[in-house]
């Protein structure tokens, strides 16, 4: 069975840190801590992840990020993209016909996944049994380590 890891962006970007980097991978894009023990994860147990951001939808790791933003899902952002749009790119990506996804998200990402998936798709939410990123962060830590799926 195909399977799709879904990770969260985060506010970090390189461009905090090297303002005068140029456009980047999206792989290489964001630095916080959470986003990245979830690409870890993502790495260790799936063979296809994705990135999701508000701004660009989802972004496989090589897609190129150009320049910082600040665009977070339930803000009413401008630049937050909309629903018609995610699902279109979501689509034509080919992610419609993977049967489950893996959200390493937490509740603001529930409403925007259920917008663009398809019925015949199940969708698990492997961190929602903790509560706050600290304990998220562990979780995803121990995992990797352990080479356990949560």
């Amino acid at each position: 069975m195909k399977r799709l890891c879904i990770i969260p962006c985060g506010k970090k970007k390189i461009w905090d840190v090297q303002p005068d980097t140029g456009p980047v991978r999206a792989e290489d894009a964001y630095l916080s801590p959470f986003h990245q023990a979830c690409e870890r994860y993502a790495k260790t147990f799936f063979d296809e992840w994705v990135i999701l951001s508000a701004k660009h939808g989802f972004l496989r790791p090589d897609d190129i990020v150009s320049e910082n933003y600040d665009v977070t899902f339930g803000t009413g952002h401008p630049e937050i993209m909309t629903t018609e749009e995610l699902r279109r790119r979501f689509c034509e990506r080919g992610f419609s016909d993977i049967e489950e996804l893996v959200m390493l998200g937490g509740k603001k990402y529930r409403s925007v996944l259920n917008t663009v998936t398809g019925e015949h798709q199940r969708i698990s939410w492997p961190l929602s049994p903790y509560k706050g990123i600290g304990y998220m962060l562990q979780a995803l830590n121990r995992a990797v380590k352990e080479k356990q799926e949560l």
